[in-house]
């Protein structure tokens, strides 16, 4: 599978795995709920480290171990719940977290270019097929009224 990451369309190395199956090695992130519980197997194992934070997840809980993270995805279950967009300010502009922010789920490719502007820098969507299509709505605007938060 591949994804847009950093303006490029590249190889995703990235693996979810589900709270209810057995941590592997590798590039692996996982719930809020999982990390929480197994944290100091997660750290112990090779590979880097994601975590996937939803709507009603507060990233202030992980915000002490960001230094440990090095994918944070933010899932969109339903393109109308914008409470992802303020997650991703969070993260980028309260805990300069450096790392991969990565929009996953349901989120249209016509907000590509929002959440980038919001520190978003990679992108999961559903069909291949439409990854050249967001990465040039990742151009949509050429004059801003904010400043982005990168």
């Amino acid at each position: 599978m591949q994804v847009i990451k950093d303006k490029q369309i590249i190889d995703d190395s990235w693996s979810y795995i589900a709270d209810d199956a057995e941590l592997k090695d590798g590039d692996i992130s996982v719930s809020l709920a999982r990390w929480k519980n197994d944290k100091q197997q997660l750290l112990h194992s090779n590979g880097k480290k994601g975590v996937r934070i939803g709507p009603a997840d507060s990233v202030d809980e992980i915000a002490a171990d960001l230094k440990d993270i090095q994918l944070v995805e933010l899932d969109f279950p339903a393109f109308a719940d914008g409470r992802i967009f303020s997650h991703a300010w969070l993260l980028r502009g309260r805990y300069n977290y450096q790392g991969e922010i990565r929009a996953t789920g349901h989120f249209m490719r016509d907000q590509v270019y929002y959440l980038s502007r919001v520190g978003v820098n990679a992108f999961s969507l559903k069909k291949s097929e439409d990854l050249p299509v967001a990465l040039a709505n990742l151009d949509d605007f050429t004059v801003n009224y904010q400043k982005s938060i990168l």
